[in-house]
């Protein structure tokens, strides 16, 4: 498959926040972020939980904007319609204020959670930021497209440095 790019020097910040840099066409790179994905040493634990969905919410709707999204998507998590009613029973209309949309995300996250563990994976935060975008069944599939995997990277450099902030409070 040629998309008609030349491969080019890349650097590109992984999980850790270090930058790394290789020689790469397209299909190298996706290849790239997937496995940073599987081999990365973040692990989602009880306490990721709030760093991974400031991560989101910051990626997602970082103004809070109540505007919908260009598929319909609402409130600080950008929720579709169909994410938020297997979740709740409250109107979408719901999903704009605060209180409402952190309840269904910390369900939605909850319920990705326990997909990867059903599958027998670790729920990093880079899985639950690839299943928040793309879907627990297509990352499960390997059928991600690489933006998913940037939203990813990105949703996991936010959480590493929301870990080192408060590392850094707690030792203060």
């Amino acid at each position: 498959m040629n998309s008609g790019a030349s491969p080019s020097f890349q650097k590109i910040r992984v999980a850790n926040g270090r930058q790394k840099s290789f020689f790469l066409s397209g299909g190298l790179l996706s290849l790239l972020l997937v496995l940073e994905g599987f081999f990365s040493p973040v692990r989602a634990e009880a306490s990721d939980r709030w760093e991974v969905l400031q991560a989101i919410h910051w990626v997602e709707n970082p103004d809070n904007s109540p505007a919908p999204g260009p598929y319909g998507e609402l409130g600080a998590y950008q929720f579709r319609r169909s994410t938020w009613k297997s979740h709740t029973t409250k109107p979408f209309e719901y999903a704009r204020e605060r209180e409402h949309s952190d309840e269904v995300a910390i369900k939605h996250y909850e319920w990705l959670k326990r997909g990867f563990e059903r599958a027998g994976l670790s729920a990093t935060p880079y899985r639950i930021a690839l299943a928040w975008n793309a879907g627990l069944t297509a990352t499960l599939s390997g059928r991600v497209p690489t933006v998913t995997h940037q939203y990813a990277t990105r949703v996991t450099n936010i959480v590493e440095s929301l870990k080192q902030r408060t590392a850094k409070s707690e030792g203060q």
